[in-house]
C-alpha cells in the first residue's frame, strides 16, 4: 500500500531555459535526507506540459538511478488522448518506476463513463501501480466517488490523488473504497485535516521546500499524535497559502531558489516567474516555517 509523505517534485531549470540535471540531483538528495517517502515527478509541478518526451525520459532516468530504490518514484504520465497516454504509459514502464500517477482527461471534458474507459485502458498497459488523480481547479472535470468504486476494481488502480480539498469527499471514497486503497491529499491547506480524518499520505507541493515538516505531520497523524499535527500544520498554513498566490509551481520555484535550493526559478512560457509584490509574502511565510536562507 503506498503511504507516507510525496513530494510533487519541481522540475528545475537553468536561466537558458534548459533542464537542471545538477540541480535535481541535489533536489533528490535532499528528500533522501529530509525523511520523503516518495518521489512525484513529471507532474503539474514539474511543468511537465512543457517537457520534450526526451527531456521527460531523460528526468525520469536520472531519478530513478539516484534513488536506486531508496523510496518510490511516481511518475505522472497524464494527458487527453487515451491512445497518446497508453503510449507514454508503456515506453515509461520499461524504466524502473514504482508506479504511474494518472491525471483525469483535461480540457476534453469527458463524462464519468469516458474517464472511467480512459483509466482502464491505461491501467491494462501496463502491470505498475496506478494512481488516479483528480484536480478539478485544474481539469474541468471531477471523477467521482462512484466512479472510484468501480476503478477500485481494477487490480492495479490502487489509490488516487485526491485535490478538491472536500472532507466530505475523502469520507465518500472511504465508504466506496477497499481498506487498502490509498487516499493521499492533494491539497497542501487542508491535509492535515484529510490525514486525520483517515487519509494514509500527502502528494505534496510545500513539501519541496519544507520536506521534514510535511514528513513529521504525516507520521503524527498516522500515530494519531493529533496536537504534533496541529502544531506542525499550524507552521505550516501560511506557506500552504502562499505557495499557490501564482499559479503551481512559480511560487514554489521561487522560493526554491530563495532559500537556495536551486539556481534559477525559471519557469517555462505560458508560465511566467513570480510577479515581485509576492515575494515579501512568501519570505515572510518560509520564516514562520522556521526554513532558514
Amino acid at each position: 500500500m503506498l503511504k507516507g509523505s510525496y513530494v510533487a517534485l519541481i522540475t528545475p531549470m537553468l536561466a537558458s531555459g534548459e533542464v537542471d540535471y545538477a540541480g535535481l540531483e541535489r533536489l533528490v538528495g535532499f528528500h533522501l535526507e529530509q525523511g520523503t517517502d516518495g518521489l512525484v515527478v513529471l507532474g503539474t509541478t514539474a511543468e511537465a506540459a512543457t517537457l520534450e518526451r526526451e527531456e521527460q525520459l531523460a528526468i525520469v532516468q536520472a531519478v530513478c538511478r539516484q534513488v536506486a530504490g531508496a523510496v518510490p518514484v511516481i511518475v505522472g504520465n497524464g494527458g487527453n488522448s487515451t491512445k497518446a497516454v497508453v503510449e507514454k504509459t508503456k515506453l515509461f514502464a520499461t524504466l524502473p518506476v514504482d508506479g504511474f500517477l494518472t491525471v483525469t482527461p483535461y480540457y476534453n471534458k469527458p463524462m464519468q463513463k469516458g474517464m472511467k474507459l480512459h483509466f482502464e485502458a491505461i491501467a491494462a498497459a501496463t502491470d505498475k501501480p496506478i494512481l488516479l488523480y483528480n484536480v478539478p481547479g485544474r481539469t474541468a472535470v471531477d471523477l467521482l466517488p462512484e466512479t472510484v468504486a468501480e476503478l477500485c476494481k481494477v487490480a492495479n488502480i490502487v489509490g488516487i490523488k485526491e485535490a478538491t480539498g472536500s472532507l466530505e469527499r475523502l469520507q465518500d471514497l472511504k465508504d466506496c473504497c477497499p481498506q487498502d486503497f490509498s487516499l493521499f491529499s492533494g491539497d497542501d491547506g487542508s491535509s492535515a485535516d484529510f490525514l486525520l480524518a483517515g487519509g494514509h499520505g500527502v502528494i505534496s507541493v510545500t513539501a519541496n521546500v519544507a520536506p521534514a515538516a510535511i514528513a513529521a505531520m504525516v507520521k503524527a497523524a498516522a500515530s494519531a499524535e493529533i496536537e504534533t499535527c496541529r502544531a506542525i500544520d499550524a507552521r505550516l498554513q501560511p506557506l500552504h497559502k502562499q505557495l499557490f498566490v501564482e499559479a503551481n509551481p512559480i511560487p514554489v520555484k521561487w522560493a526554491l531558489a530563495r532559500i537556495g535550493l536551486i539556481a534559477s526559478d525559471f519557469v517555462r512560457l505560458p508560465l511566467t516567474t513570480l510577479e515581485p509584490i509576492h515575494q515579501a509574502g512568501i519570505e515572510e511565510a518560509l520564516h514562520h516555517a522556521t526554513i532558514d536562507f
